[in-house]
């Protein structure tokens, strides 16, 4: 039996990025918050000192701020007709746990999506005709990105993103992104410094006509000091971002823009090292009372509250709503349901390069310090001729040099021997890599659900992810391959490796912790989980924010979308819901 705690206004299930916006703009409301948090508390001058937390064995090796699978896993495969198995290890995608969750060991890449890609299957059927899209399940997201562009410029002056604005006020700007939407103001600090890498990259895709900018960054170019006033760091270009947490207090997360302030408040709470097990809804099942934790003695706590908020990692987000029975698990076979809806992943692929000439230093890094070309990204180019709609992003970022994991050598190298070694040190200064992020559309089979066999530690049902990259995005991603090619025959090397992307996916090499959809956003509650606002369509005191409510994924990152999102629904709960507690949303 649960041990039941007093009433709060809010309970929060996961204190990373969404989280901890949250529950500052609920406490500034003058609600009493608590964030329940599997991981244990995490902050920067305890659990990320400068002495330690460039250890790369520790971090980049055995992912010590990662979720491990002992604590919670899924089953995977690539489609219905395959028995899903356990993941025994986290490699294609890397799930963070602790406070500040996945925006603690994050690389910094803070991008806005297009406005199409908000609209994404009224633009493309009004553009191309349905027949374009017939293979695919693309929703339009309910929302706009006029109507997110102040969600992302908060966001972005809450981090202090380095960068430079491409469209200010639809006036196209010299040396930003020409293709990206319009923006009211420029990002609050200048670009970072480049590194001989992406400065030549740059080069090479001016010389074919393309438009090449600095990638938006939450490594800080400069000190700041946010809304917030909390100071932030200039980056030093260590090197150890990815994997790792900042030591220097200049790579943005919840413990240098937010938490400062929020742990102040007397009207929040944080309890960290418990798990949520589900949502309690009352006798109708159309309004939650409370949630169900254990804490790391093992004891079992329901702590009720007025409004419940699923903030965790979006997987998570989607599994909590299967077993907490919010809203109707999606049935590829009849289409029917939403919840699991339009799992979507990312396209990767990359061109690594070979020079007998150049030294790049590439130990002289930072984790978002680069060039970006996205002049073949989402919709930015015609696509009539070509067989496949989305696109991707082209990115030289290279995000560091260290000792155990840095190792570029030719194909044909053994992997281990004294021919190993003279090819690590003959190449460690000479080469650099680039790579496409490409758009994952949504398609009918791929989806999340519960396992019919395989339980967690507390004899619930794992989640079961059914996914393969469907053929639209390799057919995208090795057209974008081929451009890539031209960029590398125009920088001259010695020598260029093209990985291109191809079927199945495979769980075990690492790709991309972008991991989207399963509780979609959008008008229609046939083809969403929650409404506009991140409002549950099933309990309407309940809201889900994070990348879980993607209909589909862009070829960018998606943490800037995820803080964009969360500042969104805090302004719909702050200026529409308290207003009438318990009542859905206008979809205005």
């Amino acid at each position: 039996m649960a041990r039941k705690l007093p009433r709060k206004d809010v309970v929060i299930v996961g204190f990373g990025w969404t989280g901890a916006i949250l529950a500052h703009e609920l406490t500034e409301a003058g609600l009493d918050v608590v964030a329940i948090e599997r991981g244990p508390w995490r902050d920067t001058a305890t659990d990320f000192n400068i002495g330690y937390m460039p250890d790369e064995l520790r971090y980049a090796v055995r992912r010590d701020l990662f979720l491990q699978p002992v604590q919670e896993t899924l089953t995977m495969r690539n489609n219905v007709s395959e028995t899903a198995l356990p993941m025994r290890d986290f490699g294609s995608f890397l799930p963070g746990t602790g406070v500040g969750g996945a925006g603690v060991h994050w690389n910094g890449h803070t991008w806005r999506f297009d406005p199409a890609d908000f609209q994404l299957k009224t633009h493309l059927t009004e553009r191309y005709g349905a027949g374009r899209i017939a293979d695919l399940q693309v929703e339009d997201w309910g929302v706009t990105y006029d109507e997110m562009e102040s969600a992302y410029d908060r966001f972005e002056y809450l981090c202090g993103i380095s960068g430079k604005a491409g469209n200010l006020g639809g006036n196209i700007q010299d040396g930003g992104n020409p293709f990206e939407g319009a923006r009211k103001r420029e990002y609050p600090l200048p670009p970072m410094k480049m590194t001989y890498a992406p400065t030549l990259f740059a080069q090479a895709a001016k010389s074919l006509g393309l438009h090449p900018f600095p990638t938006p960054s939450a490594n800080l170019s400069k000190p700041y000091v946010n809304p917030l006033g909390i100071g932030m760091g200039e980056c030093t270009y260590c090197g150890f971002c990815e994997r790792f947490g900042c030591a220097n207090y200049s790579k943005s997360s919840a413990q240098t823009t937010i938490l400062p302030v929020l742990m102040r408040k007397s009207n929040f709470e944080a309890r960290c090292n418990s798990e949520v097990m589900q949502v309690n809804l009352d006798p109708s099942g159309k309004m939650a009372k409370s949630v169900t934790y254990v804490d790391s003695s093992g004891v079992e706590w329901e702590q009720p509250a007025e409004m419940v908020l699923l903030c965790a990692y979006g997987l998570h987000n989607a599994r909590l709503m299967m077993l907490s029975n919010i809203g109707k698990i999606y049935d590829p076979q009849t289409g029917e349901g939403t919840v699991g809806r339009n799992y979507c992943y990312q396209t990767n692929a990359g061109m690594q390069l070979f020079f007998d000439d150049k030294n790049f230093n590439p130990f002289i890094a930072a984790g978002a310090c680069g060039q970006t070309v996205d002049d073949f990204n989402g919709d930015h180019f015609d696509h009539g001729s070509v067989d496949f709609v989305g696109g991707a992003g082209i990115n030289c970022i290279p995000t560091n040099g260290r000792p155990i994991g840095f190792r570029p050598v030719p194909p044909g190298t053994p992997r281990w021997g004294s021919e190993w070694k003279k090819a690590t040190k003959d190449n460690y200064l000479k080469s650099f890599a680039f790579s496409s992020q490409g758009s994952s559309y949504a398609a009918r089979g791929n989806y999340l659900d519960l396992d019919p066999t395989y339980k967690d530690r507390f004899g619930r049902p794992l989640m079961r992810m059914t996914f393969d990259f469907p053929d639209n995005d390799i057919r995208m991603s090795h057209w974008v391959s081929d451009r890539m090619e031209e960029i590398a025959k125009a920088l001259n090397p010695k020598k260029y490796v093209s990985g291109k992307r191809n079927k199945s996916w495979n769980s075990v090499p690492y790709q991309s912790t972008h991991n989207t959809g399963g509780a979609t956003m959008g008008a229609n509650p046939k083809t969403s989980a929650v409404n506009k606002y991140l409002q549950s369509w099933d309990v309407p005191n309940v809201f889900v924010i994070g990348a879980s409510a993607f209909q589909q994924n862009a070829g960018k990152n998606p943490t800037g979308t995820v803080g964009a999102l969360a500042f969104h629904a805090a302004d719909a709960i702050r200026n529409q819901y308290l207003r009438n507690p318990g009542a859905p949303l206008v979809q205005a």
